[in-house]
């Protein structure tokens, strides 16, 4: 999937997507409290912001929260939550930060949760957050490592998944593992700081919570 691909598939989910409940709402919890550690005061970017929810929710912990997203479509509905809960900080723009519209170390904190596994370029998203952020600068992520679950949920995945994406049901999905994922971050200029499983199931979740510092 190219960028407009991957715009005109979220553009088209946008709407079912809002609608859809969250699959672990105490883990999501988990994640919005240890990520609230790290924002007083700083000046955040999320990327990958779908509709809004966790800008909402975490924009006044922050002293400016600019939240981005690949899809028009996501952001209205974004605007429309935060109009509804009676106005909210954060700033909605559309862009990824390879092409986001902001100058050299402009943020303290980068912010990206359940997206990096849906990014085909992501060594390329990660050096330009690296950009973005300022010395010393955070990045904070949760990514589903699809290459940590068992064998036959990976040969379901690796099965369905092309065939969802060939009639455009189904965005582009990376498999990797979170050791994987450091090892993208190291190399792009980060030192991981944190390591957490954030979920409520009794057992650890794919899902890796992750600190890094820019070098």
């Amino acid at each position: 999937m190219g960028l407009e691909q991957d715009t005109r598939f979220w553009d088209r989910a946008a709407a079912k997507y809002a609608a859809s409940a969250l699959a672990d709402p105490d883990g999501y919890e988990q994640t919005l409290a240890a990520t609230r550690n790290h924002l007083s005061g700083k000046t955040v970017l999320e990327f990958g912001c779908g509709t809004g929810t966790t800008a909402i929710k975490l924009a006044p912990d922050a002293r400016r929260y600019v939240a981005t997203d690949i899809s028009p479509a996501m952001l209205v509905i974004a605007r429309d939550r935060a109009s509804a809960e009676g106005g909210s900080k954060a700033e909605f723009v559309v862009a990824i930060p390879e092409n986001a519209p902001f100058e050299s170390a402009s943020f303290d904190v980068a912010i990206g949760f359940n997206i990096l596994h849906l990014v085909k370029a992501r060594p390329d998203m990660l050096r330009a957050l690296h950009r973005l952020l300022k010395p010393g600068g955070l990045l904070i992520t949760k990514t589903p490592c699809l290459g940590e679950l068992g064998f036959l949920p990976r040969v379901m995945i690796g099965m369905v998944v092309p065939i969802m994406q060939a009639i455009g049901k189904a965005p582009y999905v990376a498999s990797f593992s979170s050791s994987q994922l450091e090892a993208e971050m190291n190399a792009a200029g980060f030192d991981i700081l944190e390591r957490a499983r954030h979920g409520s199931k009794p057992k650890p979740e794919a899902r890796v919570y992750l600190v890094a510092r820019k070098r």
